[in-house]
């Protein structure tokens, strides 16, 4: 192959890039250091997530994507570029092609707002791909047969729940609630409860040790350290496993009620297929303890957790990029 060919799955919180034939060569935060007088980049990815919360006032940390979108265009273009030059190589004599998913309910503008970041970045040709469409041929679900799938995307910025059918979404809903949103949660609730101000890689460390959707008959526990919020001195409080659990019901249940407006939207014929099949889950906050339990209990359908939910998004982006006359119907191209 004379040139490369990349998938990119570009999330809010962590951003991977496949390179077909070879696998994935890069998972990295999507968080980007920044000089604020000069705005000149100064470390991106893991580097630069370690300087969350930490930064003197002449540097920023960033997340230049929310929810899913772009939203600072010129930090995104130059993250963009560090990602394609770490997976091809600083010096490209035929750049590569690039393939990138987008949540399924995107705007115009905001899908030519990745398009443009993309070509800027270095890329010769991008095409786009809805995210819960990847999301399902990275779990190999026969997206292509004339039976309905439903795949339930959930992410760092965002959640993508879909019916697909014949190679295509045939009802979807996008919120832009997801893994973020749950360590907002946790930190809110530590705040109001403790009196503690924590950061979001803290509150993120809470959400992954003793997260859960459904209360524990265990009384799990964990020590966090932060802020006092009434003396601003270092305080540190236990927190329960049931706690956090009561304290994420809000955005859980926009999730929930996301997928069930999707499953109100789908034909009969299709939503006979889902009950006999279950529902399909998939992404990084999958893997939350008993989020497919929370989800089946209150849809009385089964759902299963697919085998590296993390990768299903950027593996389907892949796939589909190598297979671009398959799935024609369902790709845009810049």
């Amino acid at each position: 192959m004379l040139f490369k060919k990349l998938g990119i799955d570009l999330g809010t919180a962590n951003s991977l890039v496949w390179e077909v034939g070879k696998g994935l060569v890069l998972n990295e935060p999507t968080v980007v250091a920044v000089a604020a007088e000069s705005k000149k980049v100064l470390a991106v990815g893991a580097e630069a997530k370690q300087m969350l919360g930490r930064t003197p006032e002449f540097i920023y940390a960033c997340r230049p994507m929310k929810d899913g979108v772009i939203a600072d265009y010129e930090i995104t273009e130059a993250m963009l570029r560090y990602f394609i030059q770490k997976s091809c190589g600083r010096f490209l004599f035929i750049k590569p092609e690039v393939m990138i998913c987008v949540p399924a309910g995107v705007t115009q503008v905001e899908q030519k707002a990745v398009v443009e970041a993309t070509v800027s970045a270095g890329a010769r040709i991008v095409y786009l791909i809805d995210q819960p469409l990847a999301a399902a041929i990275g779990a190999h679900i026969p997206v292509a047969e004339a039976s309905g799938n439903m795949i339930v995307d959930v992410g760092g910025g965002s959640t993508e729940a879909a019916i697909i059918s014949l190679g295509g979404v045939v009802a979807h809903r996008s919120v832009r609630v997801a893994g973020n949103k749950i360590d907002d949660a946790i930190a809110n609730f530590a705040r109001k409860k403790y009196g503690l101000l924590v950061g979001e890689q803290t509150a993120e460390e809470i959400k992954m040790k003793i997260g859960t959707a459904i209360p524990p008959e265990k009384g799990e526990t964990l020590e966090v350290s932060g802020r006092d919020t009434l003396y601003g001195l270092p305080k540190t409080a236990i927190i329960s496993a049931a706690e956090v659990a009561e304290a994420i019901q809000g955005p859980l249940k926009q999730i929930l009620s996301a997928v069930k407006g999707v499953l109100e939207e789908t034909p009969p014929e299709l939503v006979s297929d889902i009950v006999d099949k279950g529902i399909i889950l998939s992404g990084g906050t999958a893997l939350l303890t008993n989020l497919d339990k929370f989800l089946s209990d209150n849809l009385n359908v089964a759902v299963h957790i697919v085998e590296e939910p993390f990768l299903s998004v950027v593996k389907g982006t892949a796939i589909a990029l190598e297979n671009l006359e398959f799935y024609k119907r369902a790709i845009r191209k810049s």
